[in-house]
């Protein structure tokens, strides 16, 4: 069968898949208000595939793809009732690299089982260190869960990596403490610029903090040189003189769309082949005859040279 690729020559070899579109935090660069992740959740829960419809549809965007690496997100994937049999199953498809990414809330708790179903890795949301700081960005209590999480993580011997929203006012002043946390962990952390997307599409100005701005403030405490991009990495490292590494994820001042290799699928049976995309294709009840015409369809979403963003909530597509 011939290759999927576009006239950049991208396809598809990382599936992000968004499990539930409800979340025990409530974010202010994902969620409106308090009450968000609630009334999604009621609203459209009666409309999401089963774990058995979900599996499938991994079997066959495997068997056209061959992915190499399966990332579950959510809104907050631990949510997920189903979540250590899907783990399970997509690991006996013959894909290793099975990661997830969470708030940690729930992961001190369910660590154990997840290490056992073939997780490989976690990336731990994690934008403050500080108690009054995690709520102001989460509105929510629960750092105290998360660390509990991260330390329950590492001694299941699962990879865990922190990610940092940083937005300009808000956390910016936890850049230098999430960095010293992360080092004395021995783990990598990846700050992430903030994204254009549901509530805050085309209004980040006000809180943007740059991949710049970033490294100028880690430059008064640290030496650091960069380390070489991997092929469709999203984030750029760097290695400081006592050998720790961090990263930034800098969708906005520089994207990394070129070589982009991800899909999404969300809890409807929906691909997007870009978050700058809001247009859901559906494959869920697609024939062998159509399958193919709709991954085409995604892959043409992408876009060629920057992230645009779109009205597309994270709470439903997990970033």
């Amino acid at each position: 069968m011939t290759a999927l690729r576009d006239n950049l020559g991208r396809t598809f070899k990382t599936l992000r898949i968004s499990l539930i579109n409800t979340c025990n935090l409530a974010c202010t660069y994902c969620t409106y208000g308090n009450d968000e992740s609630k009334e999604n959740y009621t609203k459209h829960e009666s409309n999401v595939i089963s774990v058995h419809e979900m599996l499938n549809l991994i079997k066959r965007l495997h068997a056209r793809l061959e992915l190499t690496t399966i990332r579950f997100t959510g809104g907050e994937p631990l949510l997920y009732k189903e979540l250590t049999t899907l783990i399970t199953g997509t690991r006996d498809l013959g894909i290793g690299n099975l990661n997830l990414t969470t708030n940690g809330l729930l992961l001190q708790k369910m660590a154990p089982a997840l290490k056992a179903a073939g997780l490989r890795s976690v990336n731990v949301s994690l934008d403050a260190i500080d108690p009054l700081t995690f709520f102001k960005m989460s509105r929510r209590h629960g750092l105290e869960q998360t660390l509990s999480g991260i330390e329950a993580a590492i001694n299941e011997g699962i990879e865990v990596k922190l990610n940092a929203v940083i937005m300009k006012g808000m956390n910016d002043n936890q850049v230098i403490p999430l960095l010293k946390f992360a080092f004395s962990k021995n783990i990598k952390i990846r700050f992430l610029e903030i994204m254009s997307m549901g509530h805050l599409h085309g209004k980040i100005d006000e809180y943007f903090f740059s991949q710049k701005d970033i490294l100028s403030l880690i430059n008064r405490y640290y030496n650091f040189s960069p380390v070489s991009r991997s092929d469709s990495a999203t984030a750029n490292y760097w290695r400081t003189e006592e050998g720790h590494h961090f990263g930034i994820i800098a969708n906005e001042s520089h994207p990394f769309c070129a070589d982009c290799n991800r899909l999404r699928l969300d809890a409807y049976g929906n691909i997007y082949g870009c978050l700058s995309n809001n247009n859901p294709v559906s494959i869920a009840h697609t024939n062998t005859a159509g399958f193919d015409f709709k991954l085409r369809e995604a892959l043409a979403q992408k876009q060629s040279i920057k992230f645009t963003g779109s009205k597309l909530s994270m709470l439903h597509i997990g970033g």
